[in-house]
């Protein structure tokens, strides 16, 4: 396999055979091909696949024909019209990758976002951590929207640069990301069946966690952990179960939680401290405290309440 790596952004444009960057910290490229014309990104005589890693945020609006992009256990669904994001120190592998029609990439160091409110922001935008094969995918009218965003972000990075131009940047960026921010809940939304699916499976992995004693063995599952058995960043499902039920995944671990304390508190002979470990709570006391926010009642009460009807 061939490596790849980007440490600067300047050396990313010396390998890729662009112009030097105007600013060593932000670049865009807007690659034009004619119509029918399609680029690759792997020399035809050495079809092996390529490992790339970007010590940079990197922001790309391309049409795939056709390919395989792969990042950790998962590959990417490639479709037309596609807004990709990678974070600094992310390895994609890219397998025979055609491209069509015009391309935007922009790359920018964090240390750009120094001094600006996009520096705290941009951690709240979880596609910046998604599995490549979680990307956007646009409608015609979200691309058309965004090439906007993309050219005015051209416009101004070739201008004369002056004061302004850092500031007038980082705003197109920040309305970017804001639209891509609309979009990906778009996205979420309108794929009701693929979140039906990932609940369902998460919640099959919560049981057989809990039926084969892993509960009580291990502890409670941490969100990362559950992510990784469903071969999805953490974060995409987060976001999935949250577009799904309203409630977070750590909300649904604790409901689930609750749902089996109800059954185990009822059988005879066990106390609601063996019920707290076989739950995988280390302390009882904090089980108690839980299961009286999701309930209303102590597990004393629930007991006492149960023992009455």
């Amino acid at each position: 396999m061939k490596r790849i790596v980007h440490t600067t952004i300047s050396e990313f444009h010396t390998q890729s055979d662009f112009p030097p960057p105007e600013n060593p910290l932000f670049s865009i490229i807007h690659t034009k091909l004619y119509d029918g014309e399609t680029s690759s990104c792997e020399d035809d005589e050495q079809p092996e696949p390529v490992s790339l890693t970007n010590g940079f945020y990197s922001i790309s609006l391309k049409n795939i024909i056709s390919g395989e992009i792969v990042y950790g256990r998962t590959k990417y669904d490639c479709s037309n019209g596609t807004l990709l994001f990678t974070a600094p120190d992310q390895t994609m592998i890219f397998k025979g990758m055609v491209f069509s029609s015009e391309a935007f990439h922009i790359a920018f160091h964090k240390d750009y976002l120094n001094g600006s409110q996009l520096f705290d922001k941009i951690k709240k935008y979880n596609f910046f951590n998604y599995n490549v094969n979680e990307a956007l995918h646009l409608s015609s009218k979200e691309e058309e929207l965004l090439k906007t965003i993309f050219k005015s972000i051209e416009t101004e990075y070739h201008n004369n640069q002056d004061e302004f131009s850092k500031e007038i940047i980082l705003s197109h960026l920040e309305t970017l990301l804001k639209y891509a921010d609309r979009f990906y809940k778009r996205q979420f939304l309108n794929r009701k069946e693929i979140n039906q699916d990932l609940f369902t499976r998460f919640k099959d992995i919560l049981d057989v966690y809990f039926e084969t004693n892993q509960l009580e063995e291990k502890g409670i599952p941490t969100v990362d952990w559950l992510a990784s058995q469903l071969g999805v960043s953490h974060r995409y499902m987060s976001d999935t179960i949250k577009a799904e039920t309203g409630k977070t995944a750590v909300d649904q671990i604790n409901l689930y939680l609750i749902e089996e304390a109800k059954n185990l508190l009822l059988a005879p002979d066990v106390s609601i401290s063996e019920t707290a470990y076989k739950l995988g709570f280390e302390y009882p006391q904090y089980f108690s405290r839980l299961f009286k926010k999701k309930t209303g009642i102590s597990p004393k009460e629930y007991i006492e309440s149960a023992s009455m009807n």
